[in-house]
């Protein structure tokens, strides 16, 4: 067979692989193949040079974020009423866009030249992956999603999160389908050490899971999600207003011997200052007398600088809100406004950007305890949420996953939402205006859901909880300090053949 056929055929298996890859991701959860894919990933890039590294990497990446995120498509089309073509060439591009960050990995890891086996597959190759998702996660503000750790929510490595984070699951799991690559294509002593190293991290993750590093903190609460379930398409009509805001309060007058009441992100769909004194100033009155608290999202406009914001409020603390800090671009904002409004003017891009709040804020309470608060996309960016712990007692996400449609996007982001839990070792209520709503225990799990596309409300308790897991205290700086650390030493001390 000649280079070309050759080069083809490693083409297309690269594509493949990456495809499988999101397979291990909601609502699959087919957590082992992401471990295999990467093997086969490493044994393609292993000893190439840095050319073919490259296009097998950037290969791997349009099959891993083409099946993953081609979700995008329906924001575009359905609700920036773009044509179907624009949507998709649009959707091509990040695909294509994302992809970069494999292919710049592959070629980090041809340059390094040809290495030994043990420090290739088991240092080089998983510490190039976590530090190309980390550079994903904030290179133009960043876009986390599928990054390799969420896909380990329902495997045995879930339990590094509070030690190490996603990032930290992430490596891990590079680190097994690295072992694994080695024991596919080692000798003798070799395929020995590559699997009793597999069988010890697997198995450490799984004693890590029944480690806890927080407590107990008073006693438990009666929590209630509503699911409003209002059409994205009727969401903002003028008309419609007074029968959003009667449901949400028809549905939360149901559940009057809860504690807490979240209602969705924008589940009020109108500014802060149109609403408080004819629709929030008595609805708080009426919660009082049954000691209920609520909290909500709601936007809000700072009519003295004219500033737009995207906001949660809890009902007992008039007048004080939570910015959301980390904007969606292209659809709460525009980056580099002055010149992309003109260059995009064929896209439906807002006319108008909100501003984005600071990361100390202080914290909303609600039933007596600090909350640490986000909305939607920001469930992305563990680092973020950890700036509001230890002190926070659980966590609420307020989101409207109806701009994703019927797609696997609300899947995949209530799997970042159990990451988030479990890095934290905090409940986690997640509001969503159409699915999935959720209530997430200390530990990741899924304690109860609602269905997607209904009117419901979601009942449950809630453990608040008091102190902080190591992730919380350090963050990212050990994975990725030791990523980096680890990616120098194997370029420096594995270059020889073995």
């Amino acid at each position: 067979m000649g280079r070309l056929p050759r080069r083809l055929g490693k083409g297309l298996l690269a594509l493949l692989l990456g495809a499988l890859v999101a397979a291990g991701f909601a609502p699959l959860d087919w957590y082992p193949l992401p471990i295999v894919a990467l093997a086969g990933l490493a044994l393609l890039l292993y000893r190439q040079r840095p050319r073919e590294a490259l296009l097998y990497g950037w290969l791997f990446g349009l099959g891993e974020f083409g099946a993953g995120v081609s979700w995008v498509y329906i924001s575009i089309y359905l609700y920036g009423h773009a044509g179907l073509a624009l949507s998709i060439a649009v959707m091509l591009l990040l695909v294509m866009y994302l992809a970069l960050y494999p292919a710049a990995m592959a070629w980090v890891l041809g340059r390094a030249g040809a290495m030994k086996r043990g420090w290739f597959f088991a240092g080089a190759f998983p510490a190039a992956w976590v530090l190309s998702e980390w550079l994903r996660s904030w290179v133009l503000t960043g876009f986390p999603w599928l990054n390799l750790g969420y896909s380990e929510v329902e495997g045995p490595l879930f339990g590094l999160a509070p030690l190490l984070g996603a990032y930290g699951v992430g490596w891990a799991t590079a680190l097994a389908a690295g072992l694994l690559a080695w024991f596919a294509s080692g000798r003798g002593q070799q395929r020995l050490a590559a699997a009793g190293a597999l069988v010890l991290l697997l198995a450490g993750g799984l004693a890590l899971d029944r480690v806890h590093w927080t407590r107990p903190l008073g006693d438990p609460l009666r929590v209630t999600l509503v699911q409003g379930n209002i059409p994205q398409e009727l969401k903002w009509k003028p008309d419609q207003q007074a029968a959003t805001l009667e449901r949400y309060l028809e549905l939360t007058r149901a559940h009057l011997d809860s504690d807490l009441v979240v209602w969705p992100e924008t589940a009020i769909p109108a500014f802060y200052d149109q609403v408080e004194s004819d629709f929030l100033q008595p609805l708080r009155a009426e919660l009082a007398q049954h000691g209920v608290s609520l909290v909500t999202g709601i936007p809000v406009l700072d009519r003295r600088r004219w500033r737009y914001y995207n906001s949660i409020i809890s009902l007992a603390e008039p007048g004080r809100f939570y910015y959301k800090v980390h904007l969606v671009p292209f659809g709460e904002y525009l980056p580099l406004r002055d010149w992309l409004a003109r260059v995009l003017s064929f896209l439906p891009v807002p006319e108008a950007d909100f501003s984005s709040g600071t990361i100390d804020q202080p914290l909303l309470h609600a039933a007596g305890y600090p909350v640490g608060s986000s909305i939607c996309y920001e469930i992305a960016f563990g680092e973020q949420l950890i700036a509001a712990l230890p002190e926070a007692a659980f966590l609420i996400n307020v989101s409207n996953d109806a701009w994703f449609g019927d797609s696997l996007a609300p899947h995949q982001h209530l799997e970042m939402a159990r990451m988030r839990a479990r890095e934290a070792e905090r409940y986690l209520l997640r509001a969503t205006n159409t699915g999935i709503s959720a209530i997430i225990d200390a530990d990741g799990r899924i304690a109860a859901r609602t269905r997607q596309f209904r009117t419901e409300t979601l009942s449950g308790e809630i453990q608040p909880r008091s102190g902080a897991t190591p992730y919380v205290r350090w963050g990212n700086v050990p994975v990725i300090v030791g990523s980096l650390l680890l990616l120098l030493a194997a370029w420096r001390f594995g270059r020889t053949r073995s």
